[in-house]
Formats: structure tokens, sequence, C-alpha cells
């Protein structure tokens, strides 16, 4: 069974909101350990959190070995202020208070950066996208500080733009990545960074009744076509659903994601195969590079 590269432990499939306020007074142990029964039992071994701004995720690792789980977390994301992320991090104003929150990941044992250079789907819009960060300067500054005090950094970003300004920023991963283009997927193959496309995030929405299913079914069409390509120009991707965000149950999305991934190989042998061999090599490329330096 293949790790699950991008999962939310603090997120339950089902309510953000609620499962986070299990937390607000104090990290809630039964929800860790319930999620982790569901990796465990599924055989998976390999969870890369996304963080969270409540410590669920720090808690989580020194949980995981019960479970024989090898478990990688930020700690927290890192938004600057006015941009989406408080969900699941902390803010900052200037390049100063990034560094600082940099150095406060190191002191609370934190395995890498992520930060987020965009905002989330709009799932009634097809290509509407919230609060992209337009400013490449600054998003290369983050991944350079970060690099400095070792960490290798997931980026949260979707748009061409944004995920452009990623990649040439030198980022180890790019976390969703929907609408890329051809610029996009070519700055993949040159700088070597992973892609997760956590295809399950709308995937798993068809259905539901909950969006438009017009937008859901043709974002999600457009992604599973940008899979199909990047697997035809040797972009290494790696498998991860989006664990614990609406719909995407831990474990359970994480093999869902897989079905998905399948899906978008429209039954052709060749990227049947040439996906296994992409998810291999790319999550223990991120086994090694999103470690705690």
């Amino acid at each position: 069974m293949y790790g699950e590269c991008h999962a939310h432990i603090i997120m339950d499939g089902k309510n953000y909101k609620q499962a986070v306020s299990l937390h607000k007074n104090g990290v809630q142990d039964f929800v860790i350990h319930e999620h982790f029964k569901c990796y465990q039992k599924a055989g998976i071994s390999f969870v890369r959190d996304g963080g969270d701004a409540l410590g669920v995720s720090a808690r989580a690792k020194e949980l995981a070995a019960d479970y024989g789980i090898d478990y990688r977390t930020p700690v927290f994301a890192i938004h600057k202020n006015g941009y989406y992320g408080g969900i699941v991090g902390k803010g900052f104003d200037t390049i100063e208070e990034y560094a600082a929150l940099t150095a406060e990941v190191s002191k609370r044992h934190g395995d890498f950066i992520k930060i987020m250079a965009s905002g989330i789907l709009d799932f009634d819009e097809f290509g509407k996208v919230s609060t992209p960060l337009q400013d490449p300067e600054l998003i290369c500054k983050m991944v350079s500080i970060a690099h400095e005090e070792g960490f290798a950094v997931m980026v949260h970003v979707n748009t061409p733009t944004q995920i452009r300004y990623a990649l040439e920023a030198g980022c180890d991963s790019i976390e969703h990545g929907y609408y890329m283009d051809d610029t996009c997927r070519r700055l993949f193959t040159q700088t070597g960074a992973v892609w997760v496309p956590t295809l399950a995030t709308c995937a798993s929405l068809r259905g539901c009744g909950r969006f438009s299913e017009e937008a859901v079914a043709r974002i999600t069409r457009c992604h599973m076509e940008n899979v199909r390509l990047a697997l035809l120009q040797n972009v290494p991707i790696a498998p991860g659903s989006d664990a614990g965000a609406y719909l995407v149950p831990h474990a359970a999305g994480t093999c869902d994601e897989i079905r998905y991934l399948k899906e978008a190989c429209q039954g052709d042998p060749l990227l049947l195969s040439k996906l296994q061999e992409t998810l291999t090599k790319s999550q223990k490329l991120i086994e090694e590079k999103f470690c705690r330096p």
C-alpha cells in the first residue's frame, strides 16, 4: 500500500468546524488514535501531514510510533496575513516575522515548512481560486529562508501563475496544483519538485449535491487531464489525498486517491505502469527530503 503524502489529522472528512472545535481547549488524543487506527488497518505506514493551528499534528507525531507509522509534520502552515491559511496555520506581515515562524517550526521539532501561495478552489465556478499570492519575490524569499534553515518546502498552491512562482522559487513539492499549464509541467521536470495532485478533494465531490455538479465534473476532468499529461512528461507524482478534507476520510481517502489517479490514465497500460513507478519513486523522495533537518 502506498503512503499518504498529504493529510490533515485534525480534520475528519465530514465537518471541518466541528472537527476543529474538539481541540479548542486542548488536543484530544482520542481523535488522533481513531485516525491512526484507520491507517494501521489499511496498512498505511507513512503519513505526511499539512499541519494545523492547534498543535494536533505535533501531538500526532508523538503518538504515531505506537501504530508503526512514520509521521511527518510542518506543525503548522505559514501564510501571509490577509490570505488563505488561517485554518491550518499562522500568519505573518513581514519577512522577519516569517523567519521567526520558521524558527518556531524548528523549535517545535517540525519536519519541513509548509507555505500557502494561493487559496482554495471554488467548486461552484470553474477556474476560480481564492486569494492567489501575487508576489513571486516574496514566495522566493520564503522558500529560500526555509532552505537556509535546512527544511524542505511544501507549497499549497493552485492556478498556473502561482504554481510557476513556487516552482521557480525552488520549492520541493506542490500540493493540489489545480489548473496548471504546460509551462508548469515543464518546470517540474527541470526543478525535480514533486507534485501531489490531491484528486480526491474534487473527484470525491461528484454526486454529493453540495456544489455545482457541472463545475465539479469539469474541474475533475481538467485535473485528471493534467495528471495524464504530467505522466507523459515524466513529472514526479506522489500519492496524497488531502485526507480529512470533506468526503476524504483518513486511509479510505488514500485508497480513493490511487483509484482516481488510475482513472486519469484512461486505461492506458503504459500510463498505468508509469503511474505505479512514479508513485513509488516520488513517495520515497518525499520520505527522504521531508524530514527534520
